[in-house]
């Protein structure tokens, strides 16, 4: 085999192991698509869909007057209930939950209604303050029988 023959091989070997390993990676890639429902008279949900925007999640927002029946058609408990309520590939985001704790649930794929951070915790994501003021809070795995772990703390002091 002449050396021009063998370089075309090589690099065609090459140029197709780059494109299945491209192709792979965009199989692999995990979904952004949020959708967010919403009251009309909350500003801090504008603040937090500000924050999964620039963690790169592509976020449509609807407002409704009510989101108790939207929760509760998802499986969370009210006693788990924020301001907002967030839908990404079949999970529940309920709440100021940090875009890094979606997307770990997103790679992690546990079986679960989702994520809340109930409340609105200062320090979390929308709920920042001028003085820069945190209050310790958790993200909460939401299992489906209702029940709960801590799937991530925030804030905490040593």
């Amino acid at each position: 085999m002449s050396p021009a023959t063998l370089n075309r091989r090589l690099l065609l070997g090459a140029a197709v192991l780059i494109g299945s390993s491209g192709s792979a990676c965009a199989r692999s890639r995990q979904p952004r698509d949020l959708v967010v429902y919403k009251t009309p008279t909350c500003p801090c949900c504008d603040g937090w869909i500000a924050h999964m925007r620039q963690a790169g999640f592509t976020a449509t927002v609807n407002v409704l007057p009510d989101l108790a029946p939207l929760r509760s058609r998802h499986g969370l408990p009210d006693t788990l209930a924020s301001c907002h309520t967030g839908l990404i590939d079949g999970y529940l985001v309920e709440g100021h939950v940090p875009a890094a704790d979606v997307l770990r649930l997103l790679a992690q794929r546990p079986r679960a209604v989702g994520l809340a951070v109930p409340g609105m915790p200062l320090g979390s994501p929308g709920m920042e303050t001028p003085q820069g003021r945190q209050d310790a809070y958790d993200t909460l795995l939401v299992l489906r029988s209702g029940a709960t772990r801590v799937f991530a703390r925030h804030n905490q002091t040593a």
